[in-house]
């Protein structure tokens, strides 16, 4: 079975809403506040009736053993990665490449539409560690997102060492 992850499984599961009313003590958006509250958070969603009815209602107990799965096995999170990215024209598509070596033997990655605006996109380039260390030497990897070649927005790439426009 998966390591639960958090950008991928845990953070989906806190609504704006459920954000909004807890940043008293905890930003359920937050990897590291998420982390450092999680004991309280299972504690609060297994079995006490939270989030209450009016707000979402309580969570099914799938998600509640994916959280515990997730908070037992060591709170596992995705890492920005770095890369050398370039922008093309094909003339039937637009297409973003990222071109780099992962850090280590395992990993996996993708270039992610973080967000988008009427004037711009971003993407994020993230790294997935496998859940266990994989003996061997960091695979090279060309990782591309293709979109309407019609979209003449600007695009953004997010990697670990900032925010890079492309086009």
């Amino acid at each position: 079975m998966r390591t639960p992850v958090f950008e991928l499984h845990i953070r989906p599961m806190f609504r704006a809403t459920d954000r909004e009313h807890m940043t008293f003590a905890v930003d359920l958006w937050d990897y590291d506040s998420v982390v450092a509250n999680a004991d309280d958070i299972l504690s609060r969603v297994d079995g006490n009736g939270m989030p209450p009815d009016g707000e979402g209602g309580p969570w099914p107990d799938e998600w509640i053993a994916l959280f515990r799965r997730w908070n037992d096995s060591g709170h596992k999170r995705l890492q920005v990665g770095t890369a050398t990215f370039a922008f093309s024209h094909s003339g039937t598509a637009n297409n973003v490449t990222a071109t780099g070596t992962f850090p280590a033997a395992g990993f996996t990655g993708w270039l992610q539409l973080e967000n988008e605006t009427d004037s711009a996109k971003t993407y994020v380039l993230y790294y997935e560690a496998p859940d266990a260390p994989v003996p061997g030497v960091p695979a090279a990897f060309t990782l591309k997102e293709r979109y309407r070649d019609a979209d003449s927005r600007s695009v953004f790439v997010r990697d670990s060492t900032g925010v890079q426009q492309l086009h």
